[in-house]
């Protein structure tokens, strides 16, 4: 594959990890994946997040080299992400009794920072919190910047996990304790783009094996009780998602290139957002057998909300973003080189 890429361009084992980040997520609130001791639910929650961060820092950065308008970037991702994320919390804030603190906190985006203002239904926005945070910082580091950001990425990205290091955090919901998740990401895309030297020349054949093993030490680096290993998940996720990237003639990465990833690469953002308000509906209560009898009711309804709220509501919204983008930044505001 060539090194450098159009922005706005898909890369195919790229979606097949969308979709497998999101079957994590959706596994690990949704199903049982052995006894609690085990904490399998908790390392699948971690990997399917890690795997995301490190797509979103990777494709942000690629977009970023390849596009000389911030502006266009930041409206570009904002219709992405916001139209979805307000009517959600349009609908779950209520249902939640949310005081006014909750509500500006959750649609300004910063409700994963304390005191925090997240419950059972709103919970997981802290994920887009961050990204959200991350698009205006990184927008800003590259107008302040401009060709030398890059530069600075990898030194952040080191910061980040040293200060987690400091502190003892394995994982966290704040954006200075996970960030290091997507800089990681966003490394990956320098390297992809020869923006940090050769190194892509200096790297091994990435073989079938070498995918494996990397595989492997990214699920031991997200178990709660993998200790010091948990500081180098953001690496290794990049590490194991790059591999694929570099070679995608291997069996795994002809594996994650199907059309059942792609689809529900497609409709991921809104299987993510949706899930949790419907297990607060009927379809998922009761006791332990009621509930777990009804899975397939439920993962249904979230497939088909997601289908709709994907090609019916959040793509005419994309596609505003996109022209509105074009028009206003006609002007670039500032050069990435």
């Amino acid at each position: 594959m060539n090194s450098s890429s159009v922005a706005g361009s898909r890369f195919s084992v790229l979606d097949g990890w969308r979709g497998i980040s999101i079957l994590l997520v959706l596994a690990c609130h949704l199903l049982p994946l052995g006894p609690k001791l085990w904490q399998f639910n908790a390392a699948a929650g971690v990997m399917g997040m890690a795997i995301f961060f490190t797509l979103s820092g990777f494709l942000i950065t690629n977009f970023l080299l390849n596009n000389s308008s911030v502006v266009d970037f930041l409206i570009r991702r904002i219709f992405r992400v916001v139209p979805l994320a307000w009517l959600y919390m349009i609908i779950a804030l209520p249902v939640m009794n949310s005081t006014s603190d909750f509500y500006i906190a959750n649609f300004l985006f910063i409700a994963n920072w304390p005191p925090m203002w997240l419950g059972d239904v709103n919970g997981h926005l802290w994920s887009l919190c961050m990204e959200v945070q991350f698009y205006f910082a990184i927008a800003l580091l590259v107008v302040l910047m401009r060709n030398k950001w890059v530069v600075l990425i990898p030194f952040l990205c080191i910061a980040v996990t040293m200060y987690r290091v400091m502190n003892d955090v394995h994982v966290a919901i704040n954006t200075y304790y996970r960030i290091d998740e997507i800089l990681s990401g966003c490394i990956l895309a320098l390297i992809y783009n020869n923006r940090l030297g050769n190194i892509l020349a200096k790297l091994p054949t990435q073989t079938v094996t070498t995918q494996i093993f990397l595989f492997l030490l990214f699920v031991l680096s997200c178990h709660p009780d993998a200790g010091f290993m948990n500081y180098f998940r953001p690496y290794l996720a990049a590490a194991m998602v790059g591999s694929t990237l570099l070679n995608s003639r291997t069996r795994v990465a002809q594996l994650l290139n199907n059309r059942a990833l792609f689809y529900i690469a497609t409709i991921s953002y809104a299987l993510y957002v949706v899930h949790p308000l419907l297990i607060h509906t009927w379809l998922g209560s009761g006791d332990t057998v009621i509930k777990y009898l009804k899975r397939p009711l439920l993962f249904a309804a979230i497939f088909l909300t997601a289908h709709i709220s994907t090609f019916y509501y959040e793509k005419w919204w994309i596609a505003f973003g996109k022209k509105l983008a074009k028009k206003v930044a006609s002007q670039p505001v500032t050069s990435t080189g």
